[in-house]
């Protein structure tokens, strides 16, 4: 092993999930315990942090909090959606992010986060090897869209399919109590990759699910959708449909009228309004009552409905990535593998080439899209299953949550 001390930071970047914090708390943790690691460094949001020289010393944390972040939502770092440059076309992030990583003794970076902020990770990677600073890379995945290449599934998508499945039951209970029926439109998030949606019909190989569900793996037919609903609510008196945000028409426009100019750090526009759009298409063609609804942030943030595997699984990222930067290894992420052991799941850790996995999309497989395009098959319910599993036991105050409070002591 070529042995490497010094300090390292760990980030968090983009869009939070319920989880992402576990996985932050696996780096810290197994960092804080690591003699090959002088000093842990907690970037204030993302990669910004680094930039303005605005990092916390975990070590001046208390453990009790440090450890309720497995169980609190969010980013509790902070996050940022910021895009740096090529360093062939401008260099000047790089050098400041050399220059504080100098000043800190940086030997480790950790950076947690989606496929935006595994394409930073790389670049950084890429960069402390060409100027020769010796400086381990690892990235640590979290996206509830569970999109990234390579890892069977992501940190964060669990927890989100759950609350997804769950409000669905809930919802499917509370829409068919009157007399009369309705339609019932579920917008959930995910622009290019539809496994959230899909979680929905989780619920419905439960008996309380949506009829419909569509994602954009497959484009949208404005006229089918209509007359699949028109169906449905004639056979059973009331019809319930899950909707991805990102569903498109088939030329690649997005269905949702809510697309606006306005766009995140990484020019991804900002999608939004989809329920309410075609519940007022579906009750202006159909003349039934219908009700739109966004689950919107709730469904990344829904840490009492959180998946005890996911919990699990996210702490676990955080320590490989630590433990096999210490190892020697860089330039890596973390994901998972999964087998069958005597006829029960289990996950492994495996890394992935940064390169390979910057900015490359993973989609729900074709097949596992029924071919009418509006529901899931049974492959999909057998891959989400197992990741859904377990209730944590989470800290309670006055019968609320009790989260991480961090005193964020900046280093000096």
């Amino acid at each position: 092993m070529n042995e490497l001390k010094g300090a390292c930071i760990i980030g968090q970047s983009g869009g939070p999930t319920s989880v992402i914090n576990s996985s932050a708390y696996g780096v810290i943790d197994t960092a804080l315990k690591n003699p090959a690691i002088t000093r842990v460094l907690g970037a204030a949001n993302g990669i910004v942090g680094v930039l303005n020289d605005r990092l916390y010393d975990m070590a001046e944390e208390d453990p009790a909090e440090l450890e309720l972040l497995k169980y609190t939502p969010s980013s509790a770092l902070g996050s940022c959606r910021y895009k740096i440059a090529d360093p062939d076309v401008d260099d000047t992030d790089y050098k400041r992010i050399l220059e504080i990583f100098k000043k800190y003794d940086v030997r480790y970076f950790f950076y947690n986060g989606g496929n935006d902020s595994m394409d930073t990770c790389n670049k950084i990677s890429k960069y402390m090897q060409k100027v020769g600073y010796a400086c381990r890379v690892m990235g640590v995945p979290k996206t509830i869209d569970n999109d990234l290449f390579g890892t069977d599934h992501c940190p964060g998508f669990a927890s989100a399919a759950k609350y997804i499945a769950t409000s669905c039951m809930e919802v499917y209970q509370d829409a068919r109590v009157y007399d009369k029926g309705m339609v019932c439109i579920i917008e959930i998030m995910g622009r290019h990759a539809g496994w959230l949606a899909g979680a929905a019909a989780l619920a419905t190989a439960q008996g309380a699910g949506p009829d419909l569900v569509y994602l954009p793996e497959v484009d949208f037919d404005m006229d089918k959708f209509l007359a699949d609903v028109e169906r449905i609510y004639k056979e059973k008196g009331n019809c319930m449909v899950a909707v991805s945000e990102g569903i498109h028409y088939a030329d690649g426009s997005f269905v949702s009228e809510a697309k606006t100019s306005a766009t995140d750090g990484f020019g991804h526009a900002q999608l939004g309004g989809l329920a309410a759009m075609l519940a007022e298409v579906v009750k202006s063609k159909l003349g039934v009552k219908v009700r739109g609804i966004e689950l919107s942030l709730l469904q990344r943030c829904g840490a009492h409905l959180a998946s005890l595997t996911d919990i699990e699984e996210s702490y676990m990222s955080g320590k490989a990535a630590v433990e096999n930067a210490v190892a020697g290894l860089t330039d890596k992420m973390v994901g998972f593998e999964r087998s069958y052991e005597d006829g029960k799941y289990v996950c492994k850790t495996k890394l992935f080439n940064l390169t390979d996995v910057a900015n490359t999309e993973n989609k729900v497989p074709l097949e596992w899209i029924n071919a009418e395009g509006n529901g899931v098959e049974k492959p999909f319910i057998d891959y989400a299953l197992p990741l859904i599993q377990g209730e944590p036991n989470l800290p309670k105050e006055n019968g609320l949550p009790r989260f991480a409070k961090l005193k964020k002591v900046l280093a000096k």
